[in-house]
């Protein structure tokens, strides 16, 4: 599979802008998300499975109790590409 091109800066900061709450961090975009405890935080990272494996695209993702930080870059591609972007905006539909 070709690796996907890495969006230019411009791109990258019309598309954050678009999301809530995903901040840039490097070649990569991270958010944090809180709550009640370690059950409902791990069962969060079991919705996020199949948005996951159905783009073949997964999260780097980082659980402490009740915090949950996903970060999303294509290391593939070395950087940000329309994959992470994709991938954000159906983690946040998980949100609601």
């Amino acid at each position: 599979m070709p690796k996907l091109p890495v969006l230019a800066d411009h791109e990258i900061d019309r598309r954050l802008a678009a999301l809530s709450e995903w901040m840039r961090q490097g070649d990569a975009i991270t958010r944090t998300f809180r709550f009640a405890g370690f059950p409902e935080a791990t069962a969060f990272v079991q919705r996020l499975v199949a948005p996951a494996e159905g783009m073949n695209h997964h999260p780097d993702v980082d659980v402490r109790y009740n915090r949950l930080i996903i970060t999303l870059s294509t290391h593939d591609s070395g950087g940000l590409t329309e994959n992470d972007f994709a991938l954000a905006e159906q983690i946040d539909r998980l949100v609601g």
